[in-house]
Parts: structure tokens; sequence; C-alpha cells
């Protein structure tokens, strides 16, 4: 990584790291306990759907799980882990006990989750995946088993990170894992057929987004403050979904969201206005407002027919905690995607 660069990086998030430690902390509820949507604290959500029961997932000590029967009002529920796998503070010795930015994904029979360990601000980081027969803990074959590390980047060595994976096949089945966070953007990999572990060589990773872009004498001109990307088909198109500028700063946070759309799952990427992702271009479809500020870290879902933004945001009436947003989507004449006003 170039080290003007990475200088500049660490100024950036350290005074981002040292508000955080500031910020009062949201109360944690009890397990059991029962919340409407824009009162569950909720960080980088995922959610899925199985036998009617609506399954979040969130950042948190050993990933944060919340149920939901009507996408209203969520029941708290034991984490994924307690504490976290074992192999994760021998890989990342910084590791401070959260698990960020899990994507969970349901392929033949099994569920897997993935998840993100990571050292605050620097590419110190590894995605890892557990699968699961079942989401539902009343049920006998209920049991997450830890798979280890996909893939780790290193400070100097790779410049992406490996944290805020996404999972999506292609039109012949076969599984993608985009991710990244800053650094040299949003990654894509293609995924070995079990789901666990990479095809591509972690060496040679193909770019999707970038909001760096070279100047005339080819110098870096500052952070690249993009991640979290989430892909979804729809109609003739994948649609490239990431967030933008900086989360995680309380009521301070200006997260947004951007979509691209590409005819290949691979890309080029490109926004409304044809600016290509790969040149800093992306549609603004979500972004905060008066109270709900830093809107982002989005997953975009179809239940019983209506397609879903997911999100979280910060809530300037209450200390500027991220709480959980669920949108609806609805889709112009002209197959772009824009947040409903219902």
């Amino acid at each position: 990584m170039n080290s003007t660069f990475s200088r500049l990086l660490r100024t950036l998030l350290l005074p981002l790291a040292t508000s955080l430690h500031a910020q009062e902390r949201p109360p944690v509820p009890e397990i059991g306990s029962t919340l409407p949507t824009n009162g569950v604290i909720a960080h980088d959500p995922v959610m899925i759907e199985q036998d009617g029961t609506y399954y979040l997932f969130t950042t948190g000590p050993g990933i944060s799980v919340w149920t939901s029967t009507d996408l209203k009002e969520w029941t708290r529920q034991p984490g994924v882990f307690d504490p976290f796998p074992e192999w994760i503070p021998v890989a990342i010795p910084e590791f401070q006990g959260h698990l960020w930015a899990p994507d969970i994904y349901f392929h033949d029979g099994l569920y897997y989750l993935y998840y993100s360990a990571s050292a605050f601000g620097k590419n110190t980081s590894a995605i890892g995946v557990a699968t699961n027969r079942t989401l539902d803990r009343d049920d006998p074959n209920f049991k997450w088993v830890d798979h280890g590390k996909i893939v780790q980047s290193f400070p100097g060595v790779t410049n992406w990170n490996a944290i805020d994976a996404h999972i999506i096949d292609d039109a012949d089945g076969t599984p993608y894992m985009s991710f990244g966070s800053f650094w040299g953007g949003l990654k894509i990999a293609k995924l070995m057929p079990d789901r666990l572990s990479l095809a591509d060589c972690w060496q040679d990773l193909l770019t999707i987004a970038t909001r760096v872009r070279e100047n005339e004498n080819g110098e870096e001109p500052g952070a690249n403050a993009i991640e979290a990307p989430f892909i979804f088909h729809h109609g003739d198109h994948y649609y490239l979904f990431a967030s933008i500028d900086y989360c995680c700063r309380g009521a301070r946070s200006d997260y947004k969201v951007i979509v691209g759309r590409s005819e290949s799952l691979l890309g080029p990427y490109v926004d409304r206005e044809g600016e290509p992702l790969l040149d800093g271009g992306g549609t603004i479809i979500l972004q905060g407002d008066k109270r709900w500020h830093g809107v982002g870290h989005n997953a975009v879902y179809t239940f019983d027919g209506a397609d879903y933004i997911v999100s979280h945001a910060y809530d300037a009436e209450a200390h500027g905690w991220p709480k959980l947003r669920i949108d609806k989507i609805h889709w112009t004449e002209d197959g772009w995607p824009e947040v409903s006003a219902e």
C-alpha cells in the first residue's frame, strides 16, 4: 500500500476510533426482549426468512441475532458464537471481541454465515464462515459449525480489506463473494463449490468499484471511502449496492448507499448516468435526513413478492445510536431501484 495513503487513512480514522470509545454506548437488551424496528440497535444488518420467521444478524459480540414474524417487532436471541472462534485472536492479535458485517446465505440445505474479524482502522482482517442446518434454535439439528477463515488481508501486503462479505450465485449457480472496505475498493472472488474457500487466487482479485481516481501525476487523492458491497439480481441486471463516506461517528456519520448495475455479475457496473463505479460513479439511493444520519451498510431482499432494502442509520434523537431500518424498494420503468415513500 502507498505509504502516503496509509498515513492519510490512519489520520482520518484515528479521530473516528477515539469518538467511538467516547460515545455513550447503547443499552444491551436482555435475551427475549421485543422491540419495534426503529428500537433495535443494529449495525451492518442482514436478513433471511425460514418457515415464516425472519432472522436478523448484525455486528456484535459473537454476531447478534434477532427474530420477527412480521418485520415490525423483533425479539433478541442468543448470539451465534460465545464468545468467538478460537482462530480469530491468533490471526487478528488486535481483535477487540466484536465480529463485524455478517452475511447469511442458503444453499443445498445449509445456512452459511459469513463474518468479519478486524483491527479497527487497519486491514488486519479476515473473513470466516460457519454453517447450520437450521436457524430454529428449538430444532434438534440446530448447531453452528465454524469452518475458520476464507481469506485474510495484511497491512503492506494486500491493498484490500477482508471484511464486509456478500455471497451471490451467478446464472450458472457458481458462487462468488464480494467484499472490501477502503484501500483498493470493492473486490469479487469465485468460491469453491462447498462455499468454504476461495477458488480465485487472493493475489489477483477483480475490483468492481472504487472511489479513488488517479490525478495527472498518478498520485492517490485520499482515503477510498467505499465498502459493504451487496449484489442483487433483478430483471436483466445485477445491481451492486455499496456504502460510501463514513459510518461509526454516531450523529456525525455521513454514510450513503449508492448503486450501479451490469448485465454481468463481474461487471463493469455503471450508475444511472452511465458513470462507471470503477471510476468513482454511483447513484445515491439512500442517505440521511434530519433524524436518521449516516444510512448505510445495506442488504436487499425479496420477501412475499416485495423488495426491501435493509440498513442501519444513526438516530440523532437517541445519542446517535445505530438503529435498524427496513424500507421498501420500487423499480422505475427503466429498471432502477428507488426507496419507496411508503
